[in-house]
């Protein structure tokens, strides 16, 4: 495991996602190694495109490599890909990656910006 970069993707890339995108390829510890949204002319896709990082409609295409990522962030709010996130980690015997639910993304973000950020989340999933 490399120790000094982290290797992260990301799961939603509308608007929720954009900040967070943002800071991510700014930082200088992080291989962004993917980005992926159902809809491809969501924000962050061409954020990703423009800075040559692989970008993907299907989750699934996503997941192929995820033995390799430490860090799966999803910043959909929904809980279908939860679960499906859940469930492909599980089958697929991945105990490396981390999924970091929205909520998570959310705090840091609020905490960067000193004030609440807002999403489309519910905490009744858990």
């Amino acid at each position: 495991m490399n120790t000094d970069h982290f290797k992260i993707a990301v799961i939603g890339a509308g608007h929720a996602g954009m900040e967070l995108l943002t800071r991510l390829l700014n930082a200088e510890f992080v291989d962004l190694v993917g980005v992926t949204d159902t809809n491809p002319e969501a924000p962050g896709i061409a954020l990703a495109q423009k800075h040559q990082v692989p970008v993907y409609t299907e989750m699934a295409d996503l997941l192929v490599g995820a033995h390799e990522i430490d860090i799966l962030i999803d910043v959909t709010g929904v809980k279908e890909v939860r679960d499906a996130l859940r469930k492909h980690m599980q089958e697929s015997g991945n105990y490396h990656t981390v999924i970091m639910h929205e909520r998570i993304s959310a705090l840091l973000l609020s905490l960067f910006n000193g004030e609440m950020v807002e999403t489309k989340a519910s905490d009744e999933f858990y």
